[in-house]
Parts: C-alpha cells; structure tokens; sequence
C-alpha cells in the first residue's frame, strides 16, 4: 500500500505523541487479586459473541508485564500513554468495598510511567463494567451513573496527581449502541429504549465522575472525554439523503455533543425518538450536571460512511456500518429508512476504508464549532492481517502507509487553524479486538499468542522515528 500524502511535515516542538491501550484487552489476569467479572468476561462466554470463542481471559498479559511493557513504550519515545482502569479490578462488583490489590496495581503502573517519563493518561471507563452493576439494569440505570461518581472520585484520590489527564468515557457510543441496541458488545441488550437511557446515563456519568476527580483535585485539574465521532456523506444533494445523513449524525454525534458540550440535548433526537422513549429518565438539573468544563475533546477517527434514504442492511454476518459485527438489530436508533452505502477502497481488516481526508474534515468542524476546546487524537491505526518474515520482522507497510497518512492529515488541519495538542497511536500492542476476538491486530507491537513475546513492527519503529524528530518520516523508511 502506498501512501497519498507528502512526507516531512513537522509538528509543534510541544505536541503530544502517545499511544492508547484499554484494560480489558490487554491486562489479563481475570479472575486474580481480587478482580471482579465484567460484562465481557460474561458476554465472551456467552457461545457466539466472540470470534472463535475467544475471550480476555490472558489478552496479552499486561498484567504480569508491566515493566517490559513500559520499556518498550519509553523505547518507543512515547510521551504520553493513554490506559483504561478496570472499574471491576479496582472494585469488583461497582460498589461497595474497593480491591486494595487492584487499586496498587495502576499506582504501580503510573509511577513506572513517570518514571520512564511518559505522561499517563488514565480513562476511567473503556467498556468493562462490573458484572453486579449489569445485573441491576447496567448503564439503563440511573445508579451506574451515581456509582461511577464515587468510583472515580475514590481514583483521585489514590492516584492524586500522578495522571497528566483523566479521561471519563471511551466512545459512549459504542457502549450505548451496540451494547444495548445491535447487541454486538457486551452486555448484549437489542432494546432501543434502553440504549437511549444508557446514553444519557453514560452523559450523566460523565459530568459526575468529571466533577469529583476537581472536587478533590482542583477544579483546574484537567479532565476530558474521548468519542468517536462520525464522519458521514448524504450520498447524493437530494433533500432525502440530506435528511438521512442529518438522522445518523444525531444519533451518532450530537446525542454527546449536545449535552457535554452545549448543555441541551439536540431537540432533533426527541422528534427522532418519541416514537420509542418519552426521555423522562433526564432529570431537571441533569444537563447542568453533564456540562463539566474540559480541559481537551479527545477524538477517535478510524474512517468514514456515506448514507442515503433507503432500507437499513445488516443481520447477514457481515461487518455492519458501525465497524464492528453486523445484527439483525440496528445500533442506529431512531434513524429508520436509512442506507449505509459500499464505501471505496482501500479497506483494512476491519472492513473500514481509508479516508485520511475525513480526519481533517472532522478536526476542522468541531474546531469551528467549538474553538475553546483543544483536541487530541486519542486513538487512529488499522488492523492488517500481520505475518512474521523470514527475517523475525513484521513488515507491516499498509499500517505504515495508513499512519504516514492520517498523521500528515492531523498536521494540515493544524495548519489551517485546528487547535490539535496531541496524537495516541491505536494501539501499542495486539490484542483483544472485542466481538473480532484475536482475529484482527491493531498493534505497532506484535503480541504472539502463544508464548506472548513482544516484537517492535516496522510501524512501530516508523512511529519512533517520528517521535525522535517530530518530523513524519517516508513511510519507505520503516523497512530499512
């Protein structure tokens, strides 16, 4: 795969490199030191919902290799490094007592990282939350929200001022969507009422968790959030493709926007909806609540969709317009009679196609949208299907090519006025790629599955040398 972009751009001497893992796909150790189940420990069990059966159980073992692990990342000339913290680890059933063992572990792991001087980046929720909160109705119910305040404020006050930056939610979208409405992640709910409720309680959550970590830190303490927004084209000018592109944004991006960002919820969403939900479980003063001021908007950015008014596809096994497992039920609640057409190649793994022109596209929107708000790039890679050469390498060009490429775009919407601070490679190591299981690798360092030895890919050593000069290298570099 070639690259379609100029090589040599610089960045800013103080702009953040990094790279971006999530608890339940690397750590391992399920069932050790007192960690309690969470919703994809039972969803992976559950026959079907996973690739080949395949669970988290031992991931890549980041639990038992941490200090190798942040040799590598300090090797790589890592700056920053972007981690989940396992609510289930640090305090098994969400509630109640805390997990002392759980809790030294990501002290530990912070104080090796600032040691190795890498700024850790803590996100609070990437998915996994304890199975007992599940059981009691999960992210539907109001009380996670409430939970999760105390869980977070309890954070701050072990880690203290160890992270560089909290993060309170990764992509809430894939955790309301396709967690209760496709039921393609865990918990497995297909119930379009109960991901709006879960949306709005993942809002909640949100501004909650953001307020306790500056109530016991400092309300200068810096806090942001990380979605992933979409970047979706009516497929024609028709007024009927305008107003399917409009639906999918609503539903995709401005059901977080809105709240976190402008305190109102789109009144779009309540037309949209009102057919499934009277949105009463918002409750007077929520919004005010979910409105916690942030210091960054972290955005994830993988590729790009094209839409028309037509009849929704899916439920064929094939990956659904979202990225991720298809369902006969739609994650895209309220935009009915809506088309996700075949986008162009190239495409990785995954099924998604490469568009680093959308990455710019996006950073400029929401930069005018919103100029008070810096960004970072809190996650952008690809999965290929890696092979080890003859010579003990992974020579890994497509991933090269589709770094080289999407970096250069972060670079030119710096160029035209974007306020972008920072970029997290997705992701440090292989691992476990949700429903796709270990089918899919998304690393700049190979994990062997076996024997779970650690090998630096030629994107891996590409991506060094671009943090050692700041300045993006040719992509042809990476195989030398």
């Amino acid at each position: 795969m070639t690259t379609s972009r100029p090589s040599g751009r610089q960045f800013p001497t103080d702009f953040l490199w990094g790279s971006a893992t999530a608890s339940y796909q690397i750590e391992g150790a399920f069932d050790e030191d007192g960690r309690g189940p969470s919703i994809w420990d039972t969803f992976s069990r559950t026959p079907g919902k996973v690739l080949d059966g395949d669970t988290g159980d031992v991931a890549a073992d980041h639990y038992h290799r941490v200090p190798e692990d942040v040799a590598i990342m300090q090797d790589l000339g890592l700056a920053a490094y972007r981690f989940s913290i396992a609510w289930p680890r640090v305090q098994p059933t969400g509630s109640g007592e805390f997990n002392q063992a759980g809790l030294d572990f990501y002290v530990d792991l912070a104080d090796r990282l600032i040691a190795a001087g890498i700024k850790p980046v803590a996100t609070l929720y990437h998915w996994d939350l304890p199975q007992a909160l599940e059981d009691e109705g999960g992210w539907a119910n109001r009380q996670t929200a409430l939970q999760f305040e105390k869980y977070a404020r309890k954070l701050a006050e072990v880690l203290g001022d160890r992270i560089h930056l909290w993060t309170t939610l990764n992509e809430p979208w894939c955790s309301s969507f396709l967690g209760y409405a496709s039921g393609v992640h865990a918990p497995g709910v297909t119930d379009d009422a109960t991901a709006l409720a879960a949306v709005h309680h993942l809002n909640l959550g949100h501004g909650l968790a953001g307020r306790a970590i500056k109530d016991v830190l400092g309300q200068d303490t810096p806090i942001s959030v990380t979605l992933n927004l979409h970047v979706t084209r009516a497929a024609t000018d028709a007024p009927e493709d305008v107003e399917a592109k409009r639906r999918i944004d609503t539903i995709a991006n401005e059901v977080f926007l809105g709240p976190m960002l402008d305190g109102e919820y789109p009144k779009e969403v309540f037309a949209d909806t009102e057919h499934i939900t009277d949105w009463s479980f918002v409750l007077e003063g929520d919004l005010d609540l979910i409105q916690v001021p942030l210091a960054l908007l972290g955005i994830n950015y993988y590729s790009t969709g094209r839409v028309q008014q037509g009849t929704p596809a899916g439920g064929d096994g094939t990956p659904g317009p979202d990225g991720h497992r298809s369902s006969e039920n739609s994650p895209w609640v309220g935009a009915t009679n809506v088309e996700f057409l075949p986008q162009p190649g190239p495409h990785t793994a995954m099924g998604w196609n490469i568009e680093p022109q959308g990455l710019v596209d996006l950073l400029l929107e929401i930069h005018d949208r919103y100029p008070g708000i810096p960004m970072a790039i809190t996650e952008n890679g690809a999965a290929f299907y890696d092979e080890v050469s003859a010579d003990g390498r992974v020579h890994d060009a497509g991933r090269v090519a589709y770094l080289h490429d999407h970096i250069d775009a972060v670079g030119e919407a710096i160029e035209r006025g974007a306020d972008v601070r920072g970029y997290f490679v997705w992701s440090l190591m292989d691992n476990f790629e949700w429903s796709y299981g270990y089918d899919r690798r998304f690393g700049v360092v190979r994990v062997d599955y076996d024997t779970l030895e650690r090998t630096v890919k030629d994107s891996g050593l590409w991506y060094r040398e671009l943090l050692r000069t700041n300045t993006i290298p040719t992509a042809e570099s990476a195989a030398l």
